[in-house]
């Protein structure tokens, strides 16, 4: 009979580390000191800066650093300053970073910022803004940029294509993964590493901008963060509502993935509830909105919604089955929320939302807002349904049961034919997700 081993504690580790400790301190603070020999490890001279992330952490003197890292200009690295390894950027090394020419100056280049002439200020960046780094041989050129990366925030030098057929400056700069803070004359850019890594964090982990940005300049500076400074493929012709957002591709798509013929064969399933936890408060400013693709993606039209909303007659209903948060919370004052929540509909099947068809509930669910009977649609100026269209009301497998015995029989997925093995409750799936994010959305702005 095999002998099992037995499991180890938490102690069982600790003793064997004690003898490894002495050991593994020694290793450690040696990493602090360069070796004796202290050569640059590609031209063999005066080896001064290191870059801890590089695997053994080489040593390089000032221009083999500068150009190993004309590829990776966001790497941080320290100096050799006689006495112990001080913190440094690659701006000590004079990297400059060439927008254009394969990374290399561009031969028309006259070190000018005078790609803009517009009267419009520029993003201005003060030498106090600048992030800390010690030296005296560091001095801000004219053309010096504040660039913020996941790594941190950096102030490199920036020199752009002068060529007679030089796109403009915002356009280089995008075309090398940088979006500007402004559009004239910039000296703030994001790369896209740290706007992806950002959309990461918010959904994932929650976090705020305040948040992730004191962390970048945790990174940049551990001993003065608060010295880094604080600066900051799809056709657009003629798009209808919803373009920018796309359908299910599972679900049957007549001329895009089905036949039309023989059309018994099709039958769409589409989940519809509302989220009372996605919240959204009065904006402080109005009137202040910049709307970019409004109504282009899963969120109705504002302007034909709300025109809808003036126009649909709305009454206090009355639940005729149990008693239910979504019906009285209708009644209910909400004089701090522009909206109370949103309703969507996705297909019941594959838990994909459908494009232009996600609303804000202004107070509680309203019947204007969520179940509108066939007859009252084809009354309405702002609404529209095919005739033909052949609706069969259901409710999910687990809400129904909150319901009467009756409406099981009527109305639960199980008993509609043609439907197949679904449970109507893939919206709950969908509404968890979003509501990870809902305490950072609740004060934004609406076009957000």
């Amino acid at each position: 009979m095999a002998k099992h081993s037995k499991i180890q504690s938490q102690n069982d580790y600790l003793r064997q580390w004690l003898p490894r400790q002495e050991s593994y301190l020694h290793h450690l603070l040696n990493r602090e000191a360069p070796p004796e020999d202290r050569r640059c490890i590609i031209c063999q001279q005066d080896g001064v800066y290191k870059y801890q992330d590089c695997l053994g952490e080489p040593l390089y003197c000032m221009g083999c650093c500068r150009s190993q890292h004309r590829s990776n200009p966001f790497h941080w690295i320290s100096q050799w300053n006689g006495q112990f390894f001080e913190w440094s950027c690659l701006a000590h090394v004079g990297l400059i970073i060439y927008l254009g020419h394969d990374g290399k100056q561009c031969p028309a280049v006259t070190d000018q910022w005078n790609l803009f002439e517009e009267d419009e200020p520029e993003d201005l960046l003060e030498p106090d803004d600048l992030p800390f780094v010690s030296g005296p041989e560091f001095q801000p050129k004219k053309n010096t940029m504040v660039i913020i990366d996941k790594s941190g925030v950096h102030c490199l030098e920036v020199q752009c294509c002068e060529c007679p057929n030089a796109m403009s400056l915002d356009i280089q700069m995008f075309r090398h993964r940088f979006f500007p803070a402004s559009f004239n004359r910039p000296k703030t850019v994001f790369t896209f590493r740290v706007l992806n890594d950002f959309l990461l964090d918010s959904l994932k982990c929650g976090t705020s901008v305040m948040n992730y940005y004191s962390k970048l300049q945790q990174m940049t500076s551990s001993m003065f963060p608060h010295l880094v400074p604080h600066g900051f493929g799809h056709c657009s012709d003629n798009l209808s509502t919803g373009e920018l957002a796309l359908f299910c591709l599972a679900c049957p798509q007549p001329g895009i993935n089905v036949l039309l013929d023989p059309s018994w064969k099709y039958t769409w399933s589409f989940v519809m509830d509302g989220n009372f936890k996605a919240e959204h408060l009065h904006p402080i400013k109005p009137f202040n909105k910049v709307w970019l693709s409004d109504g282009l993606g899963f969120m109705v039209g504002k302007d034909r919604y709300k025109m809808h909303l003036a126009e649909a007659a709305d009454t206090v209903e009355k639940s005729s089955c149990n008693n239910h948060q979504a019906v009285n919370q209708a009644n209910a004052a909400w004089h701090k929320l522009e909206s109370t929540g949103i309703r969507g509909v996705a297909c019941a099947r594959h838990g994909c939302f459908v494009p232009h068809s996600m609303v804000d509930f202004q107070k509680g669910e309203r019947q204007a807002t969520s179940t509108i009977p066939h007859s009252q649609v084809n009354h309405g100026q702002f609404l529209e349904m095919a005739p033909q269209l052949t609706i069969i009301p259901g409710i999910g497998l687990w809400h129904v049961h909150g319901h009467q015995d009756s409406c099981y029989v009527q109305y639960a997925s199980n008993f509609i034919e043609g439907i197949g093995q679904i449970d109507g409750e893939i919206m709950e799936i969908l509404w968890t997700r979003l509501n990870l994010i809902s305490p950072v959305a609740q004060g934004m702005s609406s076009p957000h």
